[in-house]
């Protein structure tokens, strides 16, 4: 059964807090899974929260850690010493470690890395944070398991139990040359059947996927899907094996990634969270308020132009429909763009723009000419002029085909000039395709009605 974290744990542990019944705290949490831990801290006030890091085991607090929220951590170091978080940075794997020395100030980084007593782990957490974070060398964890191809089985068993001491998980055995350079893989199976005199060089298996360090994270993502990996090795430009990229590592990044995305789907240019502080959260939302504010300007302005509409009595009811052709405007750009956006992300979006255009041009023509025909049948039981109701049906299909134009073409250019295309789902699509619905709406209307 799930261990369940009550309000009833919550307030006995903020009892024992509070009377520093430290030996109960520590027997009661012994048992609990780190990512319980978390959620138990991240209940916790900040004074609270911080008491329960310094009280238990680095093994345990380091990876509760990893599991709260970003900013909540950064309030919890704050209140740790240097040494402290020293402890802390020793127990992490060196990915999640860098992470955490990264979110500090640069001069408290220093003293942080000052204070690890593994001078092999200060080096290799330094490393970590040359590479930016968004690439396989960013994402990568020095810890790992390598044999050299001229060992023999019986050497290479002795030296893998050495090197799985500071190994959270064996993933993979990689193999290497002399130098260093990644050669391929051991299957477990051809090690356990091989005879102890045997040399890797004869039972590795030199097929091996593997990313270099600058390689964009969303790359090592679509690599690890495409082939399964539970983990892939990273290289450097020679070819040397740097260290290797975990699937947990990268469902992490893939959660970042997609909550970035839906943000900026959102109209929300900035990384925020919902406590952050209203000036933070108005700097994320006002750029594309003020977007969309203009884009409301350019909609007035364009009806002003077609005001003689409301002087004819026999069409004005054309202006109680410009709310109906904005939405659908804006919503076959919505459909359209995030279906580019998530083709974009897996990698899916081939062939050319051409066969693109008429793909969404044939589905466009589908969708507009079954709705065209349901405004035609409304029109006849409103009793509608057909003329009317062929106006409004004209410039919906005229209009579904534009916005899906736009919600298609958008995100490829965007992509194609290194902007991340999610912005192109949010206020940016809906804004532009409002603007031109309204003005083929009334154009249209005027070809058609002659006013």
């Amino acid at each position: 059964m799930q261990f369940q974290v009550s309000n009833e744990l919550i307030e006995q542990v903020r009892h024992l807090i509070q009377e520093e019944g430290d030996a109960r705290l520590r027997e009661m949490l012994s048992e609990i899974h780190f990512a319980d831990v978390a959620e138990i801290i991240s209940e916790l006030g900040l004074s609270e929260a911080t008491y329960l890091i310094k009280l238990l085991d680095s093994e345990k607090t380091s990876e509760a850690l990893m599991e709260l929220e970003e900013d909540f951590r950064e309030r919890i170091l704050e209140n740790l010493s240097a040494k402290e978080i020293a402890e802390e940075l020793e127990e992490m794997d060196t990915d999640d470690a860098a992470d955490v020395v990264a979110e500090l100030p640069d001069d408290r980084a220093e003293k942080v890395i000052a204070e690890i007593e593994d001078e092999k782990r200060a080096e290799d957490i330094k490393e970590l944070l040359t590479y930016d974070e968004d690439t396989a060398g960013g994402l990568m964890a020095k810890e790992l398991v390598k044999v050299k191809e001229t060992w023999t089985v019986a050497g290479c068993v002795r030296e893998m139990r050495r090197q799985a001491e500071n190994v959270t998980r064996v993933h993979s055995i990689y193999v290497v040359d002399k130098e260093g350079k990644l050669k391929g893989r051991l299957s477990l199976k051809d090690l356990l059947t091989a005879s102890a005199k045997t040399h890797i060089s004869e039972v590795y298996i030199p097929n091996v996927d593997y990313v270099d360090v600058n390689t964009e994270g969303e790359e090592v993502a679509r690599i690890m899907q495409k082939y399964d990996l539970e983990a892939i090795p990273v290289v450097d430009n020679e070819g040397i094996l740097m260290g290797r990229v975990t699937i947990d590592d990268i469902v992490d990044f893939i959660k970042d990634e997609a909550e970035k995305d839906y943000q900026l789907a959102a109209g929300i240019s900035q990384d925020v969270e919902a406590d952050d502080n209203v000036w933070e959260l108005t700097r994320a939302r006002l750029p594309w308020l003020i977007l969309g504010l203009f884009g409301g300007l350019g909609s007035v302005f364009i009806m002003q132009d077609f005001e003689d509409v409301m002087t004819n009595p026999r069409i004005r009811d054309l202006f109680f429909y410009t709310p109906l052709i904005a939405a659908m405007a804006g919503n076959v750009g919505v459909q359209s763009s995030a279906i580019i956006v998530q083709g974009l992300a897996n990698n899916v979006v081939k062939g050319s723009l051409l066969n693109r255009l008429l793909k969404e041009v044939s589905l466009s023509l589908i969708n507009g000419s079954a709705l065209a025909l349901l405004i035609i049948l409304f029109g006849f039981i409103m009793k509608y002029e057909i003329s009317f109701s062929l106006t409004i049906a004209a410039a919906l299909m005229s209009v579904i085909i534009v916005a899906a134009l736009i919600g298609t073409f958008v995100p490829i250019i965007l992509d194609k000039r290194g902007i991340d295309p999610a912005i192109a789902t949010g206020p940016f699509i809906t804004t532009s395709n409002d603007i031109f619905g309204i003005f083929l709406f009334f154009y249209i209307a005027k070809l058609i009605l002659g006013f």
